[in-house]
């Protein structure tokens, strides 16, 4: 099994990765699924590593902070 880490892949491999891992990215649900990708874009980009972004996502959710930038009912 390969590495996700970013120093074990390439751009386009860490893409293909977050392509994979979300399914069906056009799926028409107010567009949170386009918002879900963009999340995963500093990951793409040899950012920052998947676990990061969950975490960071995670404390927003136990925090409550989800909504404070933005009221809207997605949480991307």
């Amino acid at each position: 099994m390969p590495g996700y880490l970013i120093k074990d892949t390439t751009k386009e491999e860490r893409k293909q990765i977050v392509e994979e891992s979300l399914g069906n990215i056009s799926a028409n649900c107010d567009g949170c699924m386009a918002r879900l990708a963009d999340m995963y874009q500093d990951y793409i980009d040899g950012k920052k590593e998947i676990r990061e972004i969950n975490m960071e996502f995670n404390a927003r959710y136990v925090h409550g902070d989800m909504d404070k930038e933005e009221k809207r009912s997605c949480p991307m």
